[in-house]
């Protein structure tokens, strides 16, 4: 946020600097101007913005909480319904772990629009990697996968309608909160959202000298500026805060998310699971 705040910041002062200076050098009388009508009005406008962002935000932390624990009801369903006797059972139950360990890593990616098949071939074969990258949604067909998989377990004998409709139901609750997250990632703030509080936020600002000049005198570039900061914040946090996957710092802690299951599916099916992500600098991403 500072860099995208103290920019207009400082050219904020620099314009409160000039208005200070014209209103002692020249003979002119700042104009009377409703800054307390004008701020209240602009604060509501900002407020009820960053509310709308927040709510995107939020929303977006409660499905990726929603995968976690899908992912682990999966893995356990998995590992508890295939049998341990039989070796291509073993097998399968082994596949569809570390699948859906790659499903969520290539979500991640997608969301973040970064290049996917670094992560998920550390999970898949290298035939199963070239045919999930030739796919336009990876993750999509990575849990199409699994769904296929489970299905061929239940025609071998291993697990029974009950059993099948049971894993059928944490899929699908997978693919919801997929969906949701796609749908926050491909639906922008409408315009009047994002271009509108940004031009009044600006306009408010410039005229703040102007109508502050007059009560208080020198002091004007430093009043007119720290109003100015306030409000230039709160903008800036509305733009924080619309998009949870776009890998900043202000955004959710994907790749942290993704190791938590990671390490949580590789023990459930006893294998060796690296160490949880710590923050770096502070953050944790």
């Amino acid at each position: 946020m500072s860099v995208h705040v103290w920019k207009p910041l400082s050219v904020l002062f620099v314009w409160d600097v000039i208005v200070t200076v014209t209103y002692y050098l020249l003979p002119f009388k700042a104009p009377a101007l409703p800054l307390t009508l004008f701020g209240t009005g602009l604060a509501l406008f900002l407020g009820f913005r960053d509310n709308s962002a927040y709510q995107r935000w939020w929303e977006g932390r409660v499905l990726w909480g929603t995968m976690i624990n899908a992912s682990r009801n999966l893995a356990r369903a998995v590992v508890n319904f295939l049998p341990d006797e039989d070796a291509d059972a073993r097998t399968v139950k082994r596949a569809v772990v570390l699948r859906q360990i790659a499903y969520v890593h290539a979500l991640r990616r997608q969301m973040r629009k970064q290049e996917v098949q670094p992560d998920i071939e550390n999970f898949l074969p290298t035939d199963e990697v070239r045919i999930a990258m030739s796919r336009t949604n990876v993750a999509n067909g990575l849990l199409s996968d699994n769904g296929r998989q489970i299905e061929t377990a239940h025609r071998r004998g291993w697990i029974d309608s009950i059993q099948q409709t049971s894993l059928e139901r944490v899929l699908i609750d997978i693919a919801n909160a997929q969906g949701g997250m796609e749908r926050i990632k491909n639906t922008p703030l409408p315009n009047q959202y994002r271009l509108f509080p940004a031009l009044f936020t600006r306009l408010f600002c410039a005229l703040l000298p102007i109508g502050l000049v007059e009560t208080l005198g020198f002091a004007t570039p430093v009043g007119s500026t720290l109003a100015g900061l306030m409000f230039l914040a709160i903008l800036q946090i509305g733009d924080d805060l619309v998009d949870p996957f776009a890998n900043t710092v202000h955004d959710l802690p994907l790749s942290a998310m993704c190791r938590t299951i990671e390490i949580d599916l590789l023990q459930s099916i006893g294998e060796p699971a690296p160490e949880p992500l710590k923050p770096v600098k502070g953050v944790l991403w």
